[in-house]
């Protein structure tokens, strides 16, 4: 073998016979040797059935990957939960009546504004909810505080009189209807397990607090400057509002006895007294001599 301007070659002579991989001669030459590359053995990919032992075919996370999410988060321990009566106080106690659809209380809402079919009870025996009364009593605060704000400063505008807003409609609003919503019907609760006719707490208040969703558009009308629509329009919600109530306790409220009927009658008569007080306090305009 020689080397010969930065080329080697092989003599002829005395490896005629073998063979060399691996070197390749720039230019063919008479005097150059044949050169035989030997068959190399290379993998090819993706591989055969028969080396899948090397390569996994299908990939699979680590063992502990699967169940990463199924296990409690650090720092929740899984010790004695409250019941009996202290169970009232935590959270878990309230979250099933949460838990509803939009479309639920679309349609329920929209039960409330048809009073006359008294079938409200009955649809949501199964499943009453809290979160549709806590939004539309919530909702109603600040309507008929703005609303009854907004007249109160177009009266005093259109006579040239001097206009301070009260902040006391917001708080005065919030204690009217919380305070309704959750003492009239804890107020009837107490009275129908009285009477041997109870009914469940959360069903009760889930009925009042769908009745005062009609005081929230009566509220937006009540924007007309006009007396007598003002009082048009609270008398037909109040009336919507306690029908609501009444046919829907009516059944149930039957078997308290003899005096049930004095007991839908207050009932009645309660929802309207409501709405009398939402009229007199909020949409009833005293403009000042100042």
């Amino acid at each position: 073998m020689m080397s010969s301007g930065g080329y080697t070659t092989i003599d002829d002579n005395n490896n005629k016979n073998s063979v060399v991989s691996g070197s390749v001669p720039a230019v063919s030459d008479p005097d150059h040797a044949t050169i035989k590359f030997t068959e190399s053995k290379l993998q090819t990919f993706p591989p055969s059935s028969e080396s899948q032992g090397k390569i996994a075919a299908v990939f699979r996370p680590p063992s502990d990957a699967d169940d990463s999410f199924s296990k409690p988060a650090r720092g929740i321990s899984d010790g004695p939960r409250p019941t009996g009566w202290m169970h009232a106080f935590t959270v878990g106690a309230y979250t099933p009546y949460f838990d509803v659809d939009t479309s639920d209380v679309l349609q329920r809402i929209r039960d409330s504004l048809f009073p006359f079919s008294g079938t409200f009870t009955e649809n949501t025996a199964d499943n009453p909810d809290l979160y549709g009364p806590f939004w539309i009593c919530t909702t109603l605060i600040f309507v008929a505080a703005a609303i009854g704000t907004f007249v109160t400063y177009v009266a005093h505008e259109l006579q040239k009189k001097e206009w301070n807003y009260d902040i006391n409609l917001v708080t005065w609003s919030a204690g009217l209807f919380y305070g309704y919503v959750t003492l009239v019907p804890l107020g009837l609760y107490v009275i129908l397990k009285y009477f041997s006719a109870p009914s469940g707490l959360v069903q009760l208040w889930c009925l009042y607090g769908y009745s005062l969703f009609v005081f929230i558009p009566a509220s937006c009308l009540s924007i007309v400057p006009v007396e007598i629509f003002r009082w048009v329009i609270a008398g037909v919600a109040g009336f919507m509002s306690a029908t609501f109530v009444a046919l829907n306790l009516r059944t149930h409220i039957k078997s308290a006895g003899e005096r049930w009927f004095l007991i839908v009658a207050g009932i009645f008569l309660l929802q309207l007294a409501l709405a009398i007080v939402l009229k007199l306090y909020f949409f009833t305009i005293t403009v000042g001599t100042n």
